[in-house]
């Protein structure tokens, strides 16, 4: 290697992501994504080894740059060092990440019923018992995590086209965001940063014409956008998300998940999230958008 090859190769931060999240939430579907993507996949590597492998990446001569490495509960007491093992990443120049999957009790018990496994730390207990004590050793985690993706309604498509939008790197810029509309009546998604509530514009529901159809209908989203206070409120909102997003960057955030809500999830909520995703994709951020609770009626 020539002094210049090796001096550009210093300057070149490592990207790292650690995949984590509870057992039977996709940890596995998003590693794979991943790899496929082309970014250097480990799985269950003891926390305490990150920076061994990150200067690996950093010295090969295969220009290793994207390195994903998948840490659980799996690891038992190794675990625990997780956090110390991330804190130490950035003096050597690894920009490190977490990603982090979670699901409904629900969709986690029916998953490991599906496959008639036990849950790791399920112990002498209920398959329930497990799934609490995981959520519980890692709601630390999930506070700092980058992303929080909730995959209690993904299958492993709409999963892997998640993972897709934002970590291929081809065309990602300094915040990815995705844009979730829901009905209030379901409750709000957990993976939230922001929720939006739209049920102050008049309901298409109530238009009989217009109620066997969803928000994705050009009659529909005429009736919504034609309501005064729609373009007022998309316009100053949008203003915000750009202060918001101008922040999040600054302070090391590059994963943003919106929520857009109304009553069921189906006409103005769908709407505004459409509009949204389609403002911020003209304003150059990468966007995907998902309508979670439509055809659930």
């Amino acid at each position: 290697m020539t002094h210049r090859r090796a001096a550009a190769q210093a300057e070149e931060r490592v990207e790292l992501t650690v995949v984590t999240g509870l057992s039977g939430a996709g940890r596995s579907t998003a590693a794979k994504c991943l790899e496929d993507l082309g970014w250097f996949v480990v799985d269950n590597l003891p926390p305490r080894l990150l920076a061994a492998m990150a200067e690996l990446a950093s010295t090969s001569e295969d220009h290793v740059r994207r390195v994903a490495i998948v840490v659980d509960v799996r690891g038992g007491g190794f675990f625990a060092e997780l956090r110390m093992a991330l804190d130490g990443l950035d003096r050597r120049r690894v920009t490190p990440r977490v990603l982090f999957l979670e699901a409904s009790e629900e969709a986690l018990v029916r998953r490991f019923e599906s496959v008639r496994r036990p849950h790791p730390l399920q112990e002498d207990g209920r398959l329930v018992d497990g799934i609490a004590r995981e959520r519980a050793l890692l709601r630390d985690l999930r506070g700092e995590a980058d992303l929080v993706v909730d995959t209690s309604n993904l299958n492993v498509h709409e999963l892997r086209h998640v993972i897709a939008d934002a970590f291929d790197v081809a065309d990602r810029g300094p915040l990815v965001a995705t844009v979730v509309s829901f009905g209030f009546k379901y409750g709000l998604p957990v993976d939230a940063d922001l929720v939006v509530d739209c049920r102050f514009l008049p309901n298409p529901h109530w238009v009989e014409e217009l109620r066997p159809q969803n928000g994705r209908n050009p009659a529909v989203r005429d009736f919504v956008l034609g309501q005064p206070a729609a373009g007022e409120f998309l316009d100053n909102y949008e203003a915000v998300l750009r202060t918001l997003a101008d922040g999040y960057v600054r302070e090391g955030k590059h994963f943003v998940t919106l929520a857009v809500g109304c009553t069921g999830g189906k006409h103005r909520s769908v709407v505004i999230a459409e509009e949204l995703t389609a403002r911020l994709r003209t304003a150059g951020f990468p966007v995907h958008v998902v309508h979670r609770d439509v055809g659930r009626e």
